[in-house]
């Protein structure tokens, strides 16, 4: 038995006691702790009008208006736009993504406040010409996020092989942050930690303001018409949007499924034809002021670098992240989605897999050509996580 499973049986273990559902905050928590994940709830389930600092540019209104199934931190059936230039023949020295931040970049919101569109008469951020890509992302569940961001970047790093020198045709690498530092949230591993991840949401999603991002977004670089934003700035206060991070830091990631025999089966499987190699699964956090946070393992099937999954899947470019690269997606909670890989366009795991491409080709090949009975196996196991 590997030390992953070990592991994980562990972490089975140590969930025995009464069944966490979607929405709980993680075991552990003191009082003062659980308070404060109450509180951040309260400004998480906000609903956001312009007068309170809605817009005028928005996706939704509120956290909750996507992050809604099966409970508060689940998923949504929202679909939202990302536009970036790649220029893969970019001169040495300069960088080969363009975010088209200074057109209003990369996120354009599909909304505007009956203001903007009065003002401007449009209904969604136009996407400017010198976009190479648009792509399409829905909504990731967040449950867990606390834990991915307790990981220390020197585990995501131990597991980064960008030359490949193990030979195994899996070369995962690092994002990075435009500042250098290492990303881990969001598709393409862009975002260092959660309370940026958060921040950067409450601003392009929702088009509030904070003290961190104090400014509204633009249409397409345009600042704002005067008179189209009622709520001064910021519109969130830092205990505010503190206390939302801290409610999405304690949610606790869905707890697997029972495990028929079949699935224990399927489990093997997984690692016979290689998806554990990017899904790694266990990752363990380091050290936190939250001791419920502190030293734990988690059961993420993730390795949080970008991997190369081939042009079919391939969209934006996003730093470091070349239109083919994506974070290997975490499967924690897999059993809840009813839509796969990072737009959508599957609507099963295993039209995921059949749509792997690049780093993954061998894995999926392997995947095809397995008997009726181990594919079936490996199916009935991905559907425990």
């Amino acid at each position: 038995m590997t030390r992953w499973w070990i592991a994980l049986m562990a972490i089975c273990v140590a969930a025995a006691c009464r069944r966490l559902e979607p929405g709980d905050p993680v075991r552990g928590l003191s009082a003062a702790e659980r308070a404060q994940f109450d509180s951040g709830r309260a400004v998480f389930d906000s609903v956001f009008t312009p007068e309170k600092g809605l817009g005028p540019l928005f996706n939704a209104n509120g956290c909750k208006e996507c992050h809604e199934d099966p409970a508060a931190g689940g998923t949504g059936d929202e679909v939202e736009r990302h536009a970036t230039a790649f220029h893969a023949n970019a001169p040495p020295g300069s960088r080969m993504c363009d975010e088209l931040a200074a057109q209003g970049g990369f996120v354009f919101q599909n909304h505007v406040t009956p203001l903007l569109h009065a003002a401007l008469g449009i209904d969604s951020e136009p996407i400017p010409s010198a976009a190479t890509a648009v792509g399409r992302r829905t909504t990731p569940e967040i449950f867990g996020f606390g834990l991915l961001d307790a990981v220390p970047d020197s585990e995501i790093l131990a597991y980064a092989d960008p030359d490949d020198r193990d030979h195994d045709g899996i070369s995962g690498r690092p994002n990075r942050f435009f500042d250098g530092r290492l990303g881990r949230f969001g598709r393409k591993a862009l975002v260092p930690t959660l309370r940026e991840f958060n921040d950067g949401a409450f601003s392009a999603e929702i088009g509030i303001t904070t003290p961190a991002v104090p400014t509204e977004e633009t249409v397409a670089g345009t600042p704002i018409p005067p008179g189209t934003d009622p709520a001064p700035d910021p519109e969130l206060s830092d205990h505010q949007a503190e206390l939302a991070t801290t409610f999405v830091r304690l949610l606790a990631p869905p707890e697997p499924l029972q495990m028929s025999r079949e699935a224990r089966q399927g489990r093997d499987v997984f690692i016979r034809v290689g998806c554990a190699r990017c899904h790694r699964p266990v990752l363990t956090t380091g050290d936190s002021p939250i001791e419920a946070l502190r030293y734990k393992k988690v059961a993420a099937y993730t390795d949080l670098l970008l991997h190369d999954m081939g042009p079919n899947l391939g969209d934006i470019c996003l730093a470091l992240a070349t239109p083919t690269e994506f974070r290997t997606e975490p499967l924690m909670g897999l059993h809840l989605k009813k839509q796969f890989l990072h737009d959508g366009r599957a609507s099963t795991a295993e039209q995921a897999v059949e749509m792997h491409g690049g780093e993954a080709t061998k894995a999926r090949d392997l995947f095809r050509a397995l008997p009726a009975g181990d594919r079936a196996a490996l199916l009935a196991f991905l559907k425990t996580l």
